[in-house]
């Protein structure tokens, strides 16, 4: 009985493996679909914002768009930031338009201009990548708004800290906007894809078990 056990045990592991490996070739297709979808839209042009109403879904996120109103003064948020030129921190500003109020990231900061970034007033028009709201904080940092210590792009915490009222329930990353400050455009779209190199070690684990049982088996038949 324990051999049988052992070889049921050993066949569920192989077909575990192979399954697993073909559970990851499945996730390198949706991958590879996503990333020229997300390619598509970065190389279309900007489209008009939606409503500040309305809810977004992934499959809207980096999306170019364009947005025109009047930006909100005193109400900056800086949220800490890693980027191409270092740790600093993005400024996010409400810009009320005439479909309703939007956070915008209006980029990037060094970390000693905290506080500090050139306010945004009046008229502006925005064209940037729409982005959904972080919620929470960051990786084993949570928000702590009474502080004014953020570590995503919380909107909705945003919005209630800074009592903004009804705001869109995602926001805008703000395009490049030459050697100003903030300075925007440093938006990172990558996605990691090694579901084919997870997917060969799967199989080889499922091979390797493989043929370790049937050396067991060809030893025990001797």
């Amino acid at each position: 009985m324990k051999g049988v056990a052992a070889r049921a045990l050993t066949i569920a592991a192989i077909l575990g493996f192979v399954a697993l490996g073909i559970w990851q070739l499945e996730r390198r297709t949706w991958k590879l679909a996503l990333i020229e979808r997300v390619d598509a839209k970065l190389a279309a042009a900007p489209v008009a914002a939606p409503p500040a109403s309305k809810t977004l879904t992934e499959d809207d996120a980096y999306t170019r768009i364009t947005a025109s109103g009047r930006y909100l003064p005193g109400h900056d948020v800086y949220v800490k930031a890693l980027t191409a030129l270092g740790g600093g921190y993005w400024v996010m500003t409400p810009l009320d338009t005439a479909n309703g109020r939007i956070l915008i990231n209006r980029g990037f900061v060094p970390a000693d201009m905290r506080g500090r970034a050139p306010p945004a007033a009046g008229p502006a028009t925005v064209t940037g990548l729409i982005r959904l709201s972080e919620p929470g904080g960051g990786f084993l940092r949570s928000n702590d708004p009474a502080a004014g210590r953020w570590y995503s792009r919380d909107v909705a915490a945003i919005a209630a800290a800074q009592r903004l009222g009804a705001v869109a329930p995602w926001f805008i990353d703000a395009g490049p906007n030459g050697s100003d400050w903030p300075r925007g455009g440093l938006t990172v779209v990558a996605f990691r894809n090694a579901h084919l190199s997870y997917a060969l070690t799967w199989f080889a684990m499922a091979a390797l078990l493989a043929v370790l049982a049937w050396r067991a088996m060809r030893k025990r038949a001797r």
